[in-house]
């Protein structure tokens, strides 16, 4: 027997078998709705005082019966679109409405989150039987243009789309628009931020997931920030705000929508089911930006663990017919689900990276305790992402390490031999840059790489002073340092960029706070930059004054991680 889906609790048992015989019935291929399954469908809404309503193949067979309450529908779960962007779902929905109503947004949203062929609404009229027909379809506009168009009909009984030929000019039209983003090679997304409370600390973050997304190679298409006192449980953002969202993606033919908190394992999959389309949050872009950006074996080592640990507990089972290993003598029982075997690859996979980084971590080791043995003071160069660091670098010991206006521009630390104007010598390191909420997976990958900074004699924190946000860099770097154990290192905050400041607006900051200010583009404050350096290192006691030979090379030592 067919199933009857929606509001059936006390219908008679006379209209549920009216409503089982429409199964029964076929429509035209050419046509919305026949004159006679429109008047079966008035005629048992009038009786139920309830909407109904029918899914119809493109074939025109009645694939679903709905029945509602008198204002709209619940639709059953028919599964995800047949295709993507550029195809209709192959069925519409033909309905009543009892209050000689139009087509309501809850009709046309069903019409744009299923990407149905057709949506249609058949007025009832006093006497049950149908009245005018309301008509709407998706229209490929994507340029801030209406999602769908409607038309009203006064009757069932005249003209009405010839569906077919409707919806075939309609799948051309979304292929070639599918197609001239192909060629242009964009990857699109819509960027989501959520502020709980802080309007200005939610702006911050909506402007740094830009930053991230230009970073990762991302086409941003729209942004949304959404102010909430607390996150949903269930799609972060709510379900209404959501079903927004979903329709803007659709209007934009986005790829990808990317959040800026990062997403339970429950919230991906619920999100992901509502949409189809691909889900991001912030740790994963981190991750895709780390992953691009690893250039050494140890780096992508590194990337590749934090993305399994990411990964592990959000793997999900969806296939029960790979739900078993074969049967047999020692085999019976309820055996080992897929999913459990994918979580132990992963695992295994897991120890055997974290196998691999220890002994790389080990022959680092031994580099180092080189270095110490030689009596050179180290200086480490730390900051948040995008603020100088490596230019710095290059400036101060002529290189030419990797420097762009680009979040994670390098990933992997490089060291050099730095001479200070007294014939003394340091290692100046460059080290992973800092974010906000760095992902705990990620700082425990590159502990190894971490663990350099534990032998540095002095941290140079670098700060962007002309980013107007450079207060909560600063704090979110401290904070990383502080969980690194790292915030008893002797420290000099380095202002960086002051030539895009006015005249002594950097030099004021650094004051302040007992730093220095400099440009490493220009070379403006480096030469107090490493006289503030040397008196820490000696003046102070730091670092025992050490007999230097005088063949010192002042070569660049060069250690890729």
């Amino acid at each position: 027997m067919n199933e009857i889906f929606g509001n059936t609790l006390g219908l008679k048992s006379s209209h549920m078998q009216r409503l089982q015989n429409t199964y029964r019935r076929r429509v035209g291929t050419g046509e919305v709705v026949t004159a006679e399954l429109a008047r079966h469908l008035t005629e048992l809404s009038k009786e139920t005082k309830r909407q109904v309503g029918v899914l119809i193949s493109r074939k025109g067979e009645i694939e679903h019966v709905i029945v509602g309450n008198a204002h709209k529908l619940e639709l059953p779960d028919i599964g995800r679109a047949r295709a993507g962007q550029a195809r209709l779902r192959g069925l519409r929905l033909v309905h009543t409405h009892l209050h000689d109503e139009p087509l309501t947004k809850d009709d046309l949203t069903d019409l744009a989150l299923l990407r149905l062929d057709v949506v249609a609404a058949i007025n009832v009229l006093d006497d049950g039987l149908p009245g005018a027909l309301h008509v709407g379809h998706l229209v490929p506009e994507g340029d801030g243009g209406s999602l769908w168009t409607t038309e009203t009909f006064r009757d069932v009984y005249g003209d009405q789309p010839h569906v077919p030929e409707l919806c075939a000019s309609l799948e051309d039209e979304f292929a070639r628009k599918v197609s001239a983003k192909r060629v242009r090679g964009q990857t699109t997304a819509i960027l989501v931020s959520v502020g709980l409370g802080d309007r200005y600390s939610a702006e911050w973050s909506q402007s740094e997931l830009r930053e991230l997304a230009r970073t990762a190679g991302l086409t941003v298409l729209d942004e949304v920030l959404q102010m909430r006192r607390e996150v949903d449980p269930r799609y972060l953002i709510g379900r209404g705000k959501l079903d927004d969202l979903v329709l803007r993606s659709m209007q934009l033919m986005a790829d990808m929508i990317v959040f800026d908190k990062n997403l339970s394992p429950s919230q991906a999959r619920h999100i992901a089911d509502v949409t189809s389309l691909k889900i991001l949050d912030r740790t994963q872009l981190i991750l895709d930006i780390f992953a691009q950006r690893a250039q050494s074996a140890e780096g992508k080592l590194q990337v590749e663990l934090a993305q399994l640990r990411y990964l592990l507990p959000r793997l999900a089972g969806s296939d029960d017919s790979l739900s078993r290993l074969a049967g047999g003598i020692g085999g019976r029982g309820p055996g080992e689900t897929k999913l459990e075997i994918d979580r132990r690859r992963v695992r295994e996979r897991i120890n055997s990276l974290e196998r691999k980084i220890d002994q790389l971590g080990n022959d680092r080791a031994v580099r180092r305790s080189k270095r110490n043995r030689e009596g050179l003071p180290i200086i480490s160069i730390v900051g948040y992402t995008n603020a100088g660091k490596s230019t710095l670098l290059n400036r101060l010991t002529k290189s030419s390490v990797l420097a762009e206006n680009a979040l994670f521009a390098t990933l992997d630390p490089t060291s050099r031999r730095l001479r200070f104007p007294r014939e003394r010598e340091v290692i100046i390191t460059d080290t992973v840059g800092f974010i906000r909420d760095l992902p705990p997976d990620l700082v425990t990958a590159f502990r190894a790489t971490l663990d350099e900074l534990a032998d540095a004699d002095l941290l140079l924190h670098v700060i962007d002073a002309a980013d107007p946000d450079q207060q909560n860099q600063t704090h979110a770097v401290e904070r990383i340092l502080g969980e690194l154990n790292l915030m008893e290192k002797p420290r000099l905050k380095v202002f960086n960029k002051a030539d895009a400041l006015p005249p002594m607006q950097a030099e004021n900051l650094a004051r302040v706070s007992n730093g220095v200010a400099i440009s490493a583009t220009s070379g403006e404050g480096l030469q107090e930059l490493l006289a503030r350096a040397e008196r820490v290192l000696w003046s102070e006691g730091k670092v025992a004054e050490l007999p230097r030979p005088a063949s010192a090379a002042p070569e660049a030592e060069h250690d890729v991680a």
